[in-house]
This record gives C-alpha cells, sequence and structure tokens, in this order.
C-alpha cells in the first residue's frame, strides 16, 4: 500500500494512457500511424 500511495499520480497517468491509446486503436489510428510510417521507410530507403 506505500507505494500506491507514494505513486498514485504516475499510476493514474499510467492509467490514463493505457485509456487514450485503447481509443485510439480503437478509432483505428494505429493502421494510419502504421501506413505513414511504411510510407516514410520506403521513402527514406528510396523504393517508393
Amino acid at each position: 500500500m506505500k507505494f500506491l500511495r507514494e505513486n498514485w499520480i504516475a499510476l493514474l497517468l499510467l492509467l490514463v494512457a493505457v485509456v487514450f491509446l485503447a481509443v485510439g486503436i480503437c478509432r483505428g489510428e494505429a493502421e494510419a500511424v502504421w501506413q505513414k510510417a511504411v510510407r516514410i521507410c520506403m521513402e527514406c530507403i528510396g523504393l517508393g
């Protein structure tokens, strides 16, 4: 319990981050980020 009392702000922020990640994945944002990353990578390598 001492750990929770001392680090409640960090745990709260971690929980908020997990919720935001889940919302982004549900909205399909992960696919958009993946497509942009592939496009940038292909441009850097010169294959695209």
